[in-house]
């Protein structure tokens, strides 16, 4: 019933009308969820009883993220050490049908697959490529056991991962470097196709108007679950400042072990370098198709480079509601200075 379903609030027309002519690839809009404000697509309203209520089996495991937090490369992770090593189905076999995104088909809107389509018409091959992105939940409902699924949703709006005893993998990167990238990758994708500039992506980001935030709600809840047994709580910044350590520390919660040669190899495979290469994990314009403007999905994969991005004004705002968010918490990024 949908008096059981997560309540939904929509933006004020006039914030939707601002936010739609800065992000013409979105059409719709946004709503808001919950008391905690979860800013999703619209399309969301239509699709919430899927998720809300989605199976979860035991076996699964969830690579859990706020948006550029590190997530494709924490799939390639935990799928690897998961099917003892197997390089050749990795090397041969797309990450998004080995791990797919549950929410895809939520985060394009129906508008521009139809503008896509009617750009690309004739072509059976992008017909196909946009049919399967409009149903992975379904493709996630039918993958054989064991399950790799990723989502951006906050916990608590996929409530029965934790009813399970399916593993979870959450992965938290610094604001100020999660922005930047959320910012290249709405210039990218022609799904937001965003005008602005990042300053004003910024002030969107901090008061909690893009998609899937907010971003310091969507952390915390995680946090609080970081002493259960069957959670794993990761840092972005763990895995560049030592991937190896990070990577046996994944395989230690998922109950794997292997020779140190192993995990070096593992670790040499999700080099950035290697990953912008691999063309099962790196989408790009060449294996996407249409919608992408930009050459990659993988960008750098580095910590810090958001202060190529910030005006010393900027930083100081940032740096306020950084330290307001991090107040009466134990939550610290680890290996980098947050502020400076």
């Amino acid at each position: 019933m949908d008096s059981e379903l997560p309540k939904i609030k929509y933006l004020s027309d006039e914030k939707t009308k601002e936010m739609l002519k800065d992000m013409k690839g979105e059409k719709v809009g946004w709503v808001q969820v919950e008391e905690e404000k979860w800013c999703l697509p619209a399309k969301y309203v239509k699709q919430r009883h899927i998720y809300y209520n989605f199976e979860v089996n035991p076996d699964d495991t969830w690579v859990v993220t706020f948006p550029r937090s590190g997530t494709t490369w924490t799939q390639e992770l935990v799928w690897l050490l998961s099917n003892d090593l197997n390089f050749e189905t990795a090397k041969s076999v797309p990450l998004v049908i080995r791990c797919p995104f549950l929410e895809m088909s939520m985060a394009i809107n129906d508008a521009t697959s139809e503008n896509l389509l009617e750009e690309n018409k004739d072509n059976a091959e992008i017909e196909s490529l946009l049919s399967n992105l409009s149903l992975t939940y379904e493709i996630a409902r039918s993958m054989p056991s064991p399950r790799f699924i990723k989502t951006h949703f906050p916990l608590s709006l996929v409530p029965n991962i934790l009813k399970s005893d399916c593993k979870v993998i959450y992965v938290a990167r610094n604001p100020k470097d999660v922005a930047v990238s959320y910012y290249h990758f709405h210039k990218t994708v022609k799904v937001y196709d965003y005008q602005g500039d990042f300053e004003k992506f910024w002030d969107y980001f901090q008061n909690d108007l893009i998609s899937w935030g907010p971003y310091w709600k969507h952390l915390k809840e995680a946090w609080a679950q970081r002493h259960n047994p069957n959670f794993l709580f990761l840092f972005y910044e763990e895995m560049t400042h030592d991937l190896l350590a990070a990577t046996k520390k994944v395989a230690k919660f998922l109950g794997k072990s292997y020779k140190d040669e192993q995990y070096q190899e593992v670790a040499d495979h999700l080099r950035f370098s290697n990953l912008q290469k691999n063309r099962m994990v790196n989408l790009t314009k060449d294996n996407t198709k249409v919608l992408f403007k930009a050459d990659n999905f993988i960008r750098q994969g580095k910590s810090g480079a958001w202060h190529k991005m910030f005006t010393p004004e900027l930083r100081e705002k940032a740096n306020r509601w950084i330290e307001e968010n991090l107040k009466n918490t134990d939550l610290k990024f680890p290996f980098i200075d947050i502020y400076s």
